[in-house]
């Protein structure tokens, strides 16, 4: 059996209503557990990226990234190791603010994580955290005994290594119309 590992599928399409639905019926169909999604505008105008990361086996998940292809408003979807992206994760942190100024010690934490304050008020203050998964679990763990109000975590963005090559792709197509 193949081995299981983390991919990081990359899709780009249109911004239509519906297209999430289809991409997650699909790997639902599949049994396939999302541990990351995020999606926003990408480097071309009008097109929208969407980030998902799986664990599965690389026949499986070139599989997926076939069928994910076939939907109308996908225009192109790769996929990559860890290994051959850079990707990183950001962190919020809500904390009470009495921890701030009676617990000299999270200033420590704060420091050595390499994370910043972004906002300070009296009842509250907002620490942004962008690492790795394992980075913004440690300074949680760290937050934790202080108070710790609120956690949100964003998904994985990512960029690769190599070039993807989906502005030629576009532009081959802009130019057979």
């Amino acid at each position: 059996m193949e081995e299981k590992k983390h991919f990081t599928i990359s899709i780009y399409s249109e911004n239509n209503v519906g297209l999430l639905n289809r991409i997650s019926a699909i790997l639902l169909k599949r049994h396939i557990n999302i541990e990351s999604f995020s999606t926003s505008v990408s480097e071309i105008p009008d097109v929208y990226r969407f980030v998902i990361v799986v664990h599965l086996s690389q026949e499986k998940v070139k599989k997926v990234v076939g069928q994910i292809e076939k939907q109308v408003d996908v225009i192109k979807a790769f996929y990559h190791t860890d290994e051959e992206t850079i990707f990183q994760e950001s962190a919020l942190y809500k904390v009470k603010s009495s921890a701030l100024f009676e617990e000299r010690h999270i200033q420590n934490v704060i420091k050595e994580s390499h994370a910043n304050i972004v906002t300070v008020s009296p009842e509250y203050f907002v620490i942004e955290k962008t690492g790795f998964r394992h980075e913004t679990e440690k300074l949680y763990n760290d937050l934790a005994p202080y108070g710790l109000l609120q956690f949100v975590r964003s998904g994985r963005i990512s960029v690769t290594k190599s070039k993807m090559g989906i502005s030629e792709i576009l532009n081959t197509f802009k130019n057979n119309q």
